[in-house]
């Protein structure tokens, strides 16, 4: 968890974070996470979120920060998670005394104290049933912004309703991991913004609403437990009493919507249209402020934080720097220098050289494998070194730019 001041100025003025895993050992979780012994149910818990957000306060506090000059906030969560607030949970939110910390007053709050998160991959069954129910995947995709996938809100909710309908049914309001954070600023249920929301499978992204036919394939009387989806920058409201009483904030400060943290780095880059950003991490991702999207069987379009009229199209590559780090290892004796020595050494298209490298199960497209073609499109077993490297960079580069033309 990580918190940043900015003045007016943009200056930073103060940062801090709560490492999960060594600030609070209790939870042992390792990565912030549970991974369940069936390796596909992964899970956060809730709890330790909200201690995490009490402890940075604390932190804040005690290093002399002037909480009362702080005139908005608004914040990122990832994307995907979902957190289950059980009936009678918004008076102990509202009404939560600032003598105590926030994870005290909430303990019972939570009729799933464990939320699943975005590595969850334990819902296949659930997705094809919603794809189903609504006419196939490109339907889908054209009704929500992306074909079912399984960390995707909808299909974590319909496998909770199926497995715990008590539970289900004990459950008053359902937020993302971004609407919750905002919620317990605001000591009320912060609703689910546009940008964030459009990553559930569940809104539709040209009309901004819940789409009736995918709530009815998830739940029953699941749009009650959601509320009314807003636009990524409203101000909700001013910060609950609690935290003017306990840190000292100014009853003016607005709390502004959070939204998904996928969004945010597309507005914390300040793209603006025809821009695009591409993240070389352990996952390449992609993403770019987009004016008229079609949405496709890969990739996701999701509703533009900045501009509620546009549009920003997101995706994920799984074999990213991993990929590229062992071509290194074997291709230039894990140097960087003489990789990029070997890409300048050849020519741009690789005299027709092309290959495609997938170590694990690509996403985008769902493919696993090494293949190498030469310039006749004959199948080869290997490159020389230098035209492996090449073949790599520009095959990753040409993948990112087909599926990004494909999205619109």
């Amino acid at each position: 968890l990580k918190v940043i001041a900015v003045d007016e100025q943009l200056r930073v003025i103060y940062e801090d974070n709560v490492h999960f895993d060594k600030d609070l050992p209790e939870f042992k979780t390792q990565g912030g996470v549970y991974i369940h012994s069936d390796r596909l149910t992964v899970t956060s818990p809730v709890l330790m979120w909200v201690k995490a957000l009490d402890m940075i306060l604390e932190k804040m506090k005690s290093s002399g920060f002037n909480f009362s000059q702080v005139r908005a906030l608004s914040g990122a969560g990832q994307q995907h998670g979902s957190v289950y607030w059980k009936k009678g949970s918004i008076q102990i939110l509202k009404n939560a005394s600032s003598e105590l910390p926030l994870h005290q007053s909430l303990k019972a709050c939570f009729s799933v104290s464990s939320s699943p998160i975005w590595m969850d991959s334990s819902t296949a069954s659930q997705c094809s049933a919603l794809e189903k129910a609504v006419g196939g995947a490109q339907h889908l995709a054209s009704i929500t912004g992306s074909r079912a996938y399984e960390r995707f809100t909808g299909n974590q909710i319909a496998k909770i309703y199926s497995q715990n309908p008590e539970v289900y049914m004990q459950t008053e309001r359902i937020s993302l991991v971004s609407s919750f954070a905002a919620s317990l600023f605001l000591g009320a249920y912060a609703p689910i913004d546009y940008s964030d929301g459009s990553g559930m499978n569940l809104l539709q992204i040209w009309e901004k609403v819940w789409s009736v036919s995918c709530l009815d394939a998830c739940a029953p009387g699941l749009e009650e437990k959601l509320g009314c989806p807003v636009p990524s920058h409203s101000v909700l409201g001013p910060i609950s009493r609690y935290y003017s009483q306990r840190y000292g904030f100014s009853p003016d400060c607005k709390i502004v919507a959070f939204t998904g943290d996928n969004p945010a780095s597309l507005a914390g880059m300040r793209l603006q249209e025809g821009d695009i950003a591409i993240s070389l991490g352990t996952s390449d991702t992609l993403f770019l402020w987009i004016q008229e999207p079609t949405p496709a069987l890969e990739g996701h379009i999701l509703c533009n934080p900045v501009d509620s009229q546009t549009y920003m199209a997101l995706l994920c590559f799984k074999n990213g720097s991993l990929m590229r780090e062992r071509i290194r290892d074997n291709c230039a004796s894990g140097s960087w220098d003489e990789f990029s020595k070997a890409l300048s050494s050849t020519v741009a298209g690789n005299n027709g050289n092309l290959g495609f490298y997938f170590d694990v199960m690509e996403i985008t497209p769902e493919a696993v494998g090494i293949h190498r073609f030469n310039r006749d499109n004959q199948k080869v077993s290997d490159f020389p070194k230098e035209v492996e490297i090449r073949a790599l960079i520009e095959g990753q580069f040409m993948a990112k730019r087909i599926h990004a033309e494909k999205l619109g």
